[in-house]
């Protein structure tokens, strides 16, 4: 082929998994004849700065190896460039592969898609503060979940799965009412308690969770889901619904999609593709066919 084909990795991403993924990715791209030029950062700045330098020389496609995480910290850069993506996900969500239809646990094939696949443009959100904007893939989770992923973060102990269910069981005892004020596209703020918000590009978080569902990254729109107050019994009697994306259709839970959305409460914290991104108050919009993604034929771009 024509052109060269960058690849740009987070060896730590996935606990590792990116390591053996970026090897197996290369190896696939060089056996079918690419060239291939490789760069791996060690930190979310050197990834960035990596992405810059990748980008600069023109490749034809750029594959990043890693998670949600590592495309959405660069994503300012790949909008600007305007060069297509190939995912090989080696994360631990992978929810924007899960979304688009990239293979999850087969490097060699997600690499292909660098050589075969289909274009299809997605939209990206963007959380904006007073602090700036920050762009994502997925969701924004902004209440109680996003509380979980913060006493996640900042738990030292157990290891692995186990942190998480600690920091959910210390959340779900600390539970209360969050005072929200939203404003969905331009309308009036309304005073909202609830327990959670979510706002989707995609369907799910947290490696398939569909709070969102039926949320598609190429229509134009977010998806807001709003969950009101309710007890510990019925959250977690909510939890089953929501693993099978059947949790729209229930009273506490209200729907819609939006342009935008401002959302602002005294303890909001704001998490998007798993990361930390806002406090207190931010409005979050939509960048439409801002990225364009290397997906398996029949999941184009219409």
């Amino acid at each position: 082929m024509e052109g060269h084909i960058a690849v740009l990795s987070n060896p730590y991403a996935g606990k590792g998994q990116a390591r053996v993924a970026t090897a197996t990715a290369i190896a696939h791209l060089r056996r079918r004849g690419a060239e291939v030029r490789a760069y791996a950062g060690d930190s979310a700045a050197a990834t960035s700065d990596l992405a810059a330098r990748a980008l600069a020389q023109q490749p034809t496609v750029l594959v990043i190896v890693g998670g949600d995480g590592t495309l959405s910290g660069i994503l300012d850069r790949v909008i600007d460039a305007r060069v297509p993506i190939a995912l090989v996900p080696a994360g631990t969500g992978n929810d924007l592969a899960r979304a688009i239809g990239i293979p999850r646990r087969d490097a060699e094939a997600a690499a292909e898609l660098a050589l075969t696949g289909a274009t299809r443009l997605i939209d990206v959100g963007q959380v904006r503060t007073a602090g700036g904007t920050t762009s994502f893939l997925t969701v924004a989770a902004l209440g109680f979940d996003a509380k979980v992923s913060d006493r996640t973060n900042r738990l030292r102990w157990p290891r692995g799965a186990a942190r998480y269910y600690l920091a959910l069981l210390i959340e779900l005892a600390r539970l209360r009412p969050m005072s929200f004020m939203i404003s969905i596209d331009g309308e009036a703020p309304a005073s909202v308690p609830g327990t959670l918000v979510a706002v989707g590009n995609t369907s799910s978080y947290g490696g398939g969770m569909p709070v969102c569902a039926g949320a598609e990254p190429d229509d134009g729109l977010l998806d807001v889901v709003q969950v009101a107050p309710i007890g510990r019994l019925r959250l977690v009697r909510l939890f089953p619904l929501l693993l099978q994306g059947r949790h729209l259709g229930r009273t506490e839970v209200r729907h819609r999609r939006a342009d935008s959305v401002t959302v602002s409460a005294p303890d909001l914290v704001v998490y998007a593709d798993g990361e930390r991104v806002a406090v207190v108050e931010c409005t979050i919009g939509i960048r439409r066919a801002a990225v364009t993604m290397m997906v398996p034929a029949g999941r184009l771009d219409a």
